[in-house]
Formats: C-alpha cells, structure tokens, sequence
C-alpha cells in the first residue's frame, strides 16, 4: 500500500512500468508484483503511494497511459495464462460455474483470494503457454450464457 507498486492482469511481476496520469500528466514508476484489475475498463490498479503521486486520490480513478521501462530478464515459462470467468462470495456458486464449464472446457479451478472484504472465490479456465491462445479461449468463453465478462489473466 505504501510502496509504489501495482497489478496488472498480464504484465510479468518485476516489470517496472510509467504511469502517466491523462488528466493532469503527472506520472510515477511503478513495479507489478500483483494480478488484477478485475473489473472491466480498468487497465492496472495502482498502491495508495502511486495513487497519491499522480493525483487519483480523490477521484479514485483516472485515464491513464502505461510505458514498460523494464521488464525481467528471466523469460516466463509456458503455461502462464489463464481465463477468469467469475469471482463469488460463495463457493458454492463458483464451484456451480465450474461444473457447468468444466465438461466443456476441461480446465476448470477455484481459487480462494483473500480480499480486504473477505474471501472470494474466483473461477478459471485454462492454463496457457501465450497470451493469443488466451485472448481466442476469452472470446469463446464470452459466448456462453453463464459467463458475463471473461479476462485473460497472467498465472505468475
């Protein structure tokens, strides 16, 4: 929270990236060491630190630019890809969304993530060696009548 760092659903953990602020063009340096936003529209989510330091405090949102300064030097391995297709307060509603996938998509996990607001239980299809391979199963998914908004998400 008070160090300047934030999540990003695809980028490495390590990758050092500038953030600039659109709406008033203050930036700060960021490193990724978390997955998310989840939530649609929103492309990184930033620490209180960072957020402060670019001006998003008080709005809590802003229209932003990304720039990677550096990434890590160790290449990811295969497999680092995934598809969120639900996060649920009740794991028996994220355990009914697998079953439902999973005879059609084979891959299917729950996850528990410990939240500020408690736990959730999150659902995903897949484990992918790139991000294309994510991308096509994300628009297959988005096609099914149970799933509102499915996002590739990086697994390391």
């Amino acid at each position: 929270m008070n160090t300047m760092t934030a999540a990003h659903r695809t980028l490495a953990f390590g990758t050092w990236v500038l953030v600039r602020n659109l709406e008033n063009e203050l930036t700060t340096q960021v490193r990724i060491n978390d997955r998310g936003p989840f939530i649609e529209g929103r492309i990184i989510d930033l620490s209180r630190a960072a957020a402060e330091e670019i001006g998003m405090i008080g709005p809590g949102t802003a229209l932003v630019r990304l720039e990677i300064i550096s990434r890590p030097t160790t290449a990811a391995p295969p497999g680092n890809y995934s598809v969120q297709v639900g996060a649920f307060k009740e794991r028996g509603n994220a355990q009914d969304l697998q079953s439902q996938l999973a005879e059609k998509y084979g891959d299917v996990v729950v996850q528990e993530f410990d939240a500020p607001d408690g736990a959730y239980y999150r659902v995903r299809v897949g484990r992918l060696a790139s991000y294309d391979e994510a991308v096509a199963l994300a628009r297959q998914l988005g096609r099914e009548p149970n799933v509102a908004v499915p996002m590739v998400v990086r697994l390391d």
